[in-house]
């Protein structure tokens, strides 16, 4: 059996312009997520809950990738299809053009073979990232039309944070279809730190920002609440919530706890890998 220690935080905001926050993130090994929701109060933050919820049905359990990705997958449907029976039952109610929906990032820790790995899962254009050596690495390719326009070549990259069309989104949970996420496996390394976050987050701060935060802070509480909280004063034009990772390094690393409004945070939980032969 493998050991792999991680200590992690959450933090949520409802920024400065909305009056819901629609956004739900999950912190229970071995699962990891941030759902942000599209549709407006009832829609979204429904939607949302119902994304976590779903995924939560995977924590506490220790999976092989094989098992893992089939597991996601249900989740994901199953929270597609609350979406759809919730969305029914209030059309069925009166309200007419109703919708909900929700993007959807998620990290599960898996073993593959005989190593601890990442399985990543993602909708929308909520984000992952691994900050290690020094060097922030985007995990996810946003599921958006400007992201579509940037790699056809049609818009430059920084002209996407300021497009009109910048929150069209193009894969959701929202209740229509199967889902069809983007599935990645990442290699666990000592040390690294990973993020999850809503494009409240992204939207607000930039690359070299958050570089930064995740480099100076020392503890995952400390680098969700501040990155929450940056993005709130650039100006917080959307919910923004990041759940932060971090994989020990070793005996003596930091620990955090986040006693602040909004945000969680779990001192060293070990999650036992069993190891598995191909």
């Amino acid at each position: 059996m493998q050991q792999v220690q991680v200590r992690h935080a959450g933090a949520t905001d409802v920024g400065r312009v909305r009056t819901v926050n629609e956004d739900a993130f999950l912190d229970a090994p071995p699962v990891f997520a941030v759902a942000d929701g599209m549709g407006g109060h009832d829609g979204g933050d429904v939607a949302s809950a119902f994304a976590v919820e779903e995924l939560g049905s995977l924590a506490g359990l220790t999976r092989g990738l094989d098992e893992a990705e089939p597991a996601l997958r249900r989740a994901l449907a199953a929270a597609q299809g609350r979406i759809a029976d919730y969305a029914r039952a209030q059309a069925d109610a009166g309200a007419e053009g109703f919708h909900a929906g929700t993007t959807v990032v998620c990290a599960l820790l898996v073993q593959d073979g005989a190593e601890p790995a990442w399985l990543l899962g993602h909708l929308g254009d909520s984000r992952a990232y691994r900050f290690a050596d020094g060097r922030l690495e985007q995990l996810t390719r946003d599921h958006s039309l400007v992201q579509d326009y940037v790699d056809a070549g049609v818009i430059a990259p920084e002209e996407a944070a300021t497009h009109p069309e910048r929150n069209v989104i193009t894969r959701a949970l929202d209740g229509r279809g199967t889902p069809s996420p983007d599935l990645a496996r990442l290699p666990v390394t000592p040390g690294e730190r990973l993020l999850l976050c809503s494009d409240g987050v992204t939207g607000m701060i930039d690359h070299d920002e958050i570089a930064d935060l995740l480099a100076t802070r020392a503890s995952a509480a400390e680098a969700a609440a501040d990155l929450v909280s940056a993005a709130v004063a650039a100006g917080g034009r959307d919910n923004a919530t990041a759940v932060v990772v971090d994989v020990d390094a070793g005996p003596g690393a930091a620990v955090g706890v986040d006693d602040r409004p909004g945000g969680a945070a779990h001192d060293g939980d070990t999650v036992p890998m069993e190891t598995r032969e191909r």
